[in-house]
């Protein structure tokens, strides 16, 4: 079977990595061009283009597969490419960029996509990090057949995965990576035999995983403590959680919830080893933080490195 490969982060590559490893004749990836990243903002190729690289694989990078507008040129040598390769299917990742009609159908058996949610939940482009916020105790991967919507074509093959009470979304991500690969080698095998039997969507339990906002670092003490902590868990590893002490903005990494109460925001201990915040509900221990240009401390670190007395109230 001939595959075409479209994706771009860590997430796509784990599944690119394990098509070719099944054998699978991928003679083209698709991926993002290049961005700058780093201190010195320098060009750096993606996950998946340095994967394909590295294996022999050509690789084409459109900014755009839309046929009008100012990347139409582009697209359309795009275009005369995949034709080319005359590819039994296409395989998406988190490539990032829209399909439009035209790659749908261009190869025989269609676009399958890796989504990391139990469709219809958690549509769109940040499902791991929605279903840690949410408390969700369950999510997953499901092979889908995709159609022109977002996130809500037929669905092929699902598993399970389970959200571990102390998952931040960088080792989740890793899990269903790692299931998300192992799951469309098993996709293709079947679709080669005529094995895969659509699904469709149900109606119910649609909901949508908006792109993660950098606004939404910053914690409000009006929540509860179990929100709170949840999000920092979620925003783990970008964009992490934040508030602000003494002119700094400090980000939070790991948090527990302790059955203390106060005014939120206030300082309820500062001590040794523990620094305890009020909420809405409950109490924030805080347990790892970093300030502007450092790296990452234990509580009693960040305490040890605070010039100034700590607030009795801290604002947000």
């Amino acid at each position: 079977m001939k595959v075409i490969f479209a994706g771009t982060p860590e997430f796509a590559r784990e599944a690119l990595a394990a098509l070719h490893a099944a054998g699978f004749d991928i003679p083209l990836v698709l991926t993002q061009p290049d961005r700058p990243a780093g201190r010195g903002m320098k060009l750096q190729a993606s996950p998946v283009k340095q994967f394909a690289l590295e294996h022999g694989i050509a690789v084409a990078q459109p900014p755009s597969l839309k046929l009008d507008g100012k990347h139409a040129e582009a697209a359309q040598a795009a275009r005369a490419t995949l034709e080319a390769v005359q590819a039994d299917v296409m395989v998406v990742a988190a490539y990032g960029l829209i399909l439009p009609k035209w790659t749908l159908t261009l190869p025989r058996l269609g676009c399958l996509n890796i989504h990391g949610s139990l469709l219809p939940r958690w549509r769109g482009a940040a499902p791991i990090h929605r279903a840690i916020e949410a408390g969700d105790a369950e999510t997953g991967i499901t092979i889908m057949q995709m159609d022109e919507g977002l996130d809500t074509g037929d669905m092929l093959l699902m598993e399970r995965e389970a959200i571990r009470p102390d998952d931040t979304t960088a080792l989740l991500h890793d899990r269903l990576a790692s299931l998300g690969g192992r799951m469309i080698v098993e996709a293709l095998r079947l679709a080669a035999s005529g094995g895969l039997k659509p699904v469709r969507q149900p109606e119910a339990g649609v909901n949508y995983a908006h792109k993660i906002d950098k606004a939404e670092a910053a914690i409000d003490w009006t929540q509860s403590a179990s929100q709170i902590a949840r999000r920092v868990r979620a925003f783990d590893p970008f964009p992490g959680t934040t508030f602000q002490m003494n002119g700094e903005t400090i980000k939070l990494w790991t948090a527990s919830v302790l059955p203390a109460s106060g005014t939120p925001g206030q300082v309820l201990h500062a001590s040794g080893d523990s620094l305890v915040v009020a909420c809405g509900e409950q109490a924030l221990a805080l347990h790892s933080l970093q300030r502007p240009g450092g790296k990452r401390a234990t509580a009693r670190e960040f305490l040890q490195s605070q010039r100034e007395r700590l607030p009795a109230q801290l604002p947000g």
